[in-house]
């Protein structure tokens, strides 16, 4: 069963329950801005646009890691996972939560508050939605319930709604959508173009499901009174994306709204971070905001904006590395700590479902297609001025000219990394079997591959068929 607060026991600690705002996350996954509010054609998301009008837009939001695990880890604690040990996806050494964090489910219960995770449906379902951590912990105790009608009467609620769109599989469609910008890191191929499309419309299937969780709170009467933060919890599931700390894997939508409270209609191009949630959501429930985390209330309109974020990226499943990035609003700095490990090693999980990964392969294969991510080696380090390259494309760590900002970037990662107790520079070989992880993973691909009729060793070209008859492609 779940735990139920005897929510009365808060009342002389906090002001009265309807004095308090319900605060809802909705979290999607793996979600770039590629949204109709952004400014991005033909994709149709009318009740992410509603969001945006009737709330505040932000245009520069990012996440601390480009995959799910690691992010959540880092913005349901409001620490970077480096920090907690949660830096490797789906880590395989768990520990429970270290002494010195806390999370944000935790401080909204002592504040009185019904913490649920769910999918936003009036009937709630029997499973709890994704919550994919990486510390042990038990579902069922870090949440109350997975729908807020499980509350006591007069009970605030923070509820988290999971949404698994746009993460793959993605939905398929046949709508074409022709205004539509490609990052011009991916080669054009109609293979390209469908699995484009398809990553479209499931955002559409996403902005339907808002929808419903919008509709549901205005016809409970619940509007008025709730914070509703929508963001992705980092980049897109693309190569180059997802995995991968350019902004296609860490930079995020996030739109808030909170009527009388929140601007409606505006724009705030303030640099800010996922770790900015559980401030943010702290103080808007008004309970106490613990010391040490790295995040800023929002809502605070003292507050102008990091100056400069982090991110990082570790093992993720049987592709290790190790990245660190620094992103001011002019410049990103990265460092590839392996440089001897290449772009586009073997990852059974990008190898399975990301087919321009293969289409990238036999086009450069063939010499009808280049990019520096397909260079047996990585530079050590990387630099892009963003606003003469925002796809980060043209790499000036080497260009003399650049040399301030690459010395400034350089030194404050390394006074990050030591200052934020950044434990990637632990050998995950000395807790983990890494061999067994990574004969586990292969058999786990070779067993997808074999349900198409494919071998895990396919050579390129005959698996660029099967994807071209898989997306309907001529």
């Amino acid at each position: 069963m779940f735990r139920r607060f005897a929510f009365l026991l808060f009342l002389p600690l906090v002001a009265l329950a309807e004095e308090r705002p319900n605060v809802v996350w909705i979290v999607s996954d793996d979600l770039s801005p590629e949204l109709g509010c952004y400014g991005y054609p033909d994709v149709e998301t009318p009740n992410l646009d509603r969001l945006a009008r009737e709330g505040t837009r932000f245009t520069h939001a990012f996440s601390t890691a480009p995959v799910c695990s690691s992010s959540r880890t880092a913005f349901q604690t409001g620490m970077y996972q480096t920090t907690v040990g949660g830096h490797h996806h789906d880590t395989r050494d768990k520990k429970p939560l270290a002494e010195f964090a806390t999370t944000v489910t935790e401080e909204m219960q002592k504040a009185g508050y019904f913490v649920s995770n769910g999918r936003g449906t009036a009937e709630p379902e029997k499973r709890l939605a994704k919550s994919h951590f990486n510390w042990i912990y038990d579902p069922r105790e870090f949440f109350d319930g997975n729908d807020w009608t499980q509350r006591e009467d007069g009970q605030p609620f923070f509820a988290q709604v999971q949404f698994k769109e746009p993460h793959r599989t993605f939905v398929e469609t046949d709508k074409q959508y022709p205004n539509a910008p490609i990052p011009p890191y991916y080669p054009e191929h109609p293979v390209t173009t469908a699995d484009w499309a398809n990553y479209l419309a499931s955002i559409e299937v996403l902005d339907e499901r808002v929808g419903l969780v919008l509709d549901r709170l205005d016809a409970e009467g619940l509007s008025e009174n709730t914070l509703v933060i929508f963001f992705g919890d980092h980049g897109r599931p693309h190569v180059r994306g997802k995995q991968w700390l350019y902004d296609g894997g860490v930079r995020v939508p996030l739109l808030m709204r909170w009527p009388e409270k929140v601007e409606a209609g505006k724009v705030d191009d303030r640099l800010v971070s996922l770790l900015d949630m559980m401030p943010t959501t702290l103080a808007a429930a008004g309970a106490p905001v613990p010391e040490g985390l790295s995040g800023h209330d929002l809502l605070d309109t003292s507050f102008a904006g990091h100056e400069i974020l982090f991110a990082a990226r570790d093992r993720c499943g049987d592709a290790p590395d190790r990245i660190r990035s620094a992103r001011t609003r002019e410049f990103k700095y990265i460092r590839n700590f392996h440089p001897e490990i290449p772009y586009m090693q073997h990852s059974g999980y990008k190898r399975g479902g990301y087919p321009v990964d293969t289409v990238m392969r036999v086009l450069h294969e063939e010499g009808r297609w280049t990019s520096p991510f397909m260079a047996e080696k990585k530079p050590e380090e990387e630099l892009y001025d963003l606003a003469n390259d925002p796809h980060e494309m043209n790499n000036l760590a080497g260009d003399t000219a650049y040399a301030g900002a690459l010395q400034e970037l350089s030194k404050a990662l390394d006074h990050w990394i030591e200052e934020s107790g950044d434990l990637g520079a632990v050998d995950e070989s000395l807790t983990v079997d890494l061999e067994a992880v990574m004969a586990e993973k292969w058999a786990t691909y070779e067993k997808r591959m074999k349900s198409r009729g494919l071998s895990g060793e396919v050579s390129d070209r005959e698996y660029l068929e099967w994807w071209k008859t898989e997306l309907g492609v001529k």
